[in-house]
């Protein structure tokens, strides 16, 4: 791997562990802490949050993607080159993984503690709502379609340089508003697995649809969007600021 992938690979890492844990960790830690729980409100800021902090971090050297859904929506709409999508997306969900290692250790250090979902995502009995299989796939493939035309208006020519985190971090919370009670909120296939892998095999049967979903609803949104901002060539989406073109 040359030096470049490293630092954008290792860019990804960072961005998509601090995602997980500081999500995932609001909801399993703070959500419903006795009387001064953050609730659905605290935790659909605390993604957006991360998001916005970590796209200023580190967004100027690989993108800031932090999303499987991400980078696939950005390369559909010609925003990443598809040399970098493999490697994206295996230190997005390699990320993700270590975050959710990180803070089932430190939850399960209080005794009594018992993971109850563990902050995953699911649908029918697995959903926070009870919500239905079709009522969920919607969902996903609607909200996931909505943040990433949002990411390629905001960062495309014309759109105000240097804040593109702002609203798409307002975004992520924005979608976690609404989709909390249905399938706890996915957009991020990434961010789904890592949890998964330690709520129990019955939330990992239901993954494929936290793949399927968001991934369609990204390819779809790059598409549109390369359509409407005709791009002229392959460029590097970055949530601070417009990369050099590859």
């Amino acid at each position: 791997m040359d030096h470049d992938t490293m630092r954008r690979t290792t860019a990804e890492f960072f961005g998509t562990f601090w995602l997980t844990f500081g999500g995932c960790g609001a909801a399993v830690l703070s959500a419903a802490y006795p009387e001064l729980g953050i609730g659905f409100l605290g935790v659909a800021f605390a993604f957006g949050f991360t998001v916005l902090t970590m796209a200023y971090a580190v967004g100027h050297i690989s993108g800031g993607h932090f999303n499987p859904a991400v980078t696939l929506g950005l390369w559909s709409a010609r925003r990443c080159a598809s040399r970098h999508v493999l490697p994206y997306i295996v230190a997005q969900v390699i990320g993700a993984t270590v975050a959710a290692f990180t803070l089932y250790t430190i939850a399960s250090g209080k005794a009594g503690w018992v993971p109850n979902g563990f902050a995953s995502n699911g649908y029918g009995e697995l959903s926070p709502g009870k919500y239905g299989l079709a009522a969920c796939l919607i969902t996903e493939v609607l909200t996931t379609f909505i943040f990433i035309f949002i990411i390629v208006g905001t960062t495309s020519k014309g759109a105000a340089a240097g804040f593109a985190g702002i609203p798409i971090g307002l975004a992520l919370v924005l979608i976690h508003l609404i989709s909390i009670p249905v399938t706890n909120t996915s957009v991020n296939p990434a961010r789904s697995t890592g949890p998964a892998l330690f709520a129990g095999t019955e939330y990992v049967a239901q993954l494929w649809l936290f793949w399927l979903a968001p991934i369609a609803g990204a390819i779809a949104a790059g598409v549109v969007g390369r359509w409407l901002y005709e791009p002229a060539d392959i460029v590097e989406t970055a949530i601070v600021e417009r990369g050099a073109e590859i």
